[in-house]
């Protein structure tokens, strides 16, 4: 089957294009372009280069894989609203994926790996896995906090690491952020067996900045 996968929750703009079948997934184009900014206005450009390259067309997409953070807000609402619209207009289903799963999901081994993206505010989004197994997070935290909270950690990966002081023994594997691959394969199984998909629902991990006026201060006595 063939899959596209897309993911705007870190400063990449990411979408790909998959074959998926019993023996896992296998990349056959990606586009890829690192610019926070730049998400809403690469993403489709980005999709349709990816299909052209890989010989085929909309019409020939099974499903769609998205990222659904956590990341910041503007950013991750362009992949998701994309998938979602595409899902919609070409009938087929729309898998979500936590992107630091699929961080995780292109580091090989069964160590302890600790997953670290750029949530800005000087603050990192994480998780942690155990035999390509999230136990913990995601959670947005400081780096600071995350290194005294978590305590040895033996393996990282992901953008956020050059935010956080880590030890120089502490080994830096896998990529900055979700390649197509990782998304699918992060994906697992219930997009080759065209399981009904989890809603797309964003990974934000705070609260919006805008909030509900309050009630109208009373100026006058009468």
């Amino acid at each position: 089957m063939l899959v596209l996968a897309l993911d705007t929750a870190t400063p990449a703009v990411t979408a790909g294009v998959v074959t998926l079948d019993d023996e896992g997934p296998r990349l056959l184009a990606e586009r890829v372009t690192v610019d926070a900014k730049a998400h809403g206005e690469l993403l489709t450009p980005h999709l349709r280069d990816a299909l052209a390259e890989a010989g085929a067309g909309m019409g020939d997409v099974d499903a769609i894989v998205c990222g659904v953070g956590p990341g910041p807000f503007t950013g991750l609402r362009a992949g998701m609203v994309t998938a979602a619209a595409l899902a919609d207009a070409l009938e087929v289903p729309a898998y979500p994926v936590c992107s630091l799963d699929a961080i995780a999901a292109d580091v090989p081994g069964e160590a302890p790996l600790l997953v670290v993206t750029d949530a800005r505010r000087r603050e990192v989004y994480w998780a942690s896995y155990l035999a390509g197994n999230r136990v913990e997070g995601p959670r947005v935290q400081r780096p600071a906090e995350l290194l005294a909270e978590l305590g040895s950690v033996t393996r990282v990966a992901g953008g956020g690491v050059s935010l956080c002081e880590f030890p120089a023994a502490v080994e830096v594997v896998g990529t900055a952020q979700p390649s197509p691959v990782g998304l699918v394969r992060a994906a697992g199984s219930p997009v080759l067996e065209g399981a009904a998909p989890a809603p797309l629902t964003p990974l934000y991990l705070r609260r919006p900045d805008a909030v509900e006026p309050g009630a109208r201060k009373r100026v006058s006595q009468a």
